[in-house]
């Protein structure tokens, strides 16, 4: 236990003496999270609109306006012709055409229907399909509005209708900051803790420390938990502070316990500090360590959830999923932040981290071998 502490102390005082660490640490992560949860924002607003009315009636205005007053389109073209507006498309001035036809009020007045046609950029695959979402919605609810002003709501309806009441749960209003900024955290406390650890042991190489230690009495297991436990405290006030930011910034307060984001996250940093002294035993300079260390927390970055929703992976992204521990701290952390969800509901996420933690870090002693040259 005292060769321990001694180690921690050591440990402690090489991070004090340099003061980059802590810019990189603590400056960096909270400017990142103060951006990113701005820019990482999937509805899409201002859509640039083309409009073809061939009609040029009451209804096909009404509908025009009833288009761009929704806030997520701007009316970039208006013309007679699909011919022109297909050209602002290919010129990038819109990402939309709605052609209304001709005789479009009078077949919906003699007929009860009309048709509309609507053409999509999609380049932009997101736009593409957010507008056509847009769209459909808009025209449905038109149509309901058309529907009700020719019934005139008589006393006895002769065309029943169902009506819907939705309520969303867990993020009633919708606020897309709210579902991002815990798995962003998430990210930023991954990215420290797996570069700094992976760093750890091929800096000691570097220094020439490394050889005082392997002729001294410290066993294996004793110098990883030194270089262990300093980040793992660091990580911990990271988080912390980027809990703070994200309550006082974005007015998130988690519906479930802080205790159990820690306790989670303490079994979480073990797991990724873990895998960087793994990483750390194998590379030879702390270059080839940063630049493993980020091609690994790449991929975990990406087939975490974190962007897209794994139920829309590939299976065989699914089945990755399972082996990366990112994916199972930002499942936890949207499910106690908005669903207040407790231990008992995440006993498998931290069963699932207990092995991970487990076999990186038994992987990393293992691997360590007191040796000179």
């Amino acid at each position: 236990m005292r060769v321990l502490m001694l180690l921690l102390q050591k440990e402690l005082k090489q991070i004090s003496r340099d003061p980059s660490i802590f810019r990189i640490l603590f400056i960096m992560p909270m400017v990142q999270l103060l951006i990113l949860p701005l820019a990482a924002d999937y509805e899409i607003k201002n859509i640039n609109l083309g409009v073809v009315d061939h009609d040029h009636s009451e209804y096909s205005r009404k509908l025009t306006n009833k288009l761009i007053s929704s806030g997520y389109f701007k009316l970039k073209d208006y013309n007679t012709s699909f011919k022109s507006a297909l050209h602002s498309v290919e010129l990038d001035k819109t990402d939309l055409i709605v052609e209304i036809p001709s005789q479009f009020e009078r077949k919906l007045v003699t007929e009860n229907e009309s048709t509309l046609f609507v053409a999509v950029n999609a380049i932009n695959g997101i736009k593409a399909g957010l507008g056509s979402a847009y769209i459909q919605s808009i025209i449905s609810d038109y149509n309901q509005e058309i529907r009700l002003q020719w019934l005139g709501h008589p006393s006895f309806n002769p065309q029943p209708t169902i009506e819907i009441s939705s309520s969303d749960w867990y993020n009633p209003h919708m606020n897309y900051k709210v579902f991002m900024v815990p798995g962003i955290l998430v990210m930023l406390v991954t990215m420290i803790g797996s570069s700094f650890a992976a760093n750890n042991i091929v800096r000691e190489k570097e220094m020439g420390t490394i050889e005082q230690i392997n002729v001294s009495p410290i066993k294996k297991f004793q110098f990883i938990l030194g270089k262990l436990i300093p980040f793992w405290l660091l990580a911990m006030v990271v988080l912390t502070i980027g809990m703070f930011i994200a309550r006082i910034v974005y007015n998130i307060i988690p519906l479930g316990s802080y205790f159990t984001i820690y306790l989670f996250a303490s079994i979480y940093l073990l797991a990724i500090l873990g895998l960087g002294l793994l990483l750390s035993t194998y590379a030879q300079t702390q270059q080839q360590s940063m630049l493993v260390s980020f091609f690994i927390t790449m991929i975990f970055n990406l087939l975490s959830g974190l962007y897209t929703p794994i139920e829309s992976m590939p299976v065989w992204a699914q089945i990755i999923t399972k082996f990366n521990p990112v994916s199972y701290f930002i499942e936890v952390m949207r499910m106690v932040m908005l669903k207040g969800s407790g231990i008992h509901d995440i006993r498998y996420h931290i069963l699932a981290l207990l092995g991970f933690t487990t076999l990186f870090n038994t992987w990393a002693i293992l691997n360590y071998r007191k040796r000179s040259g």
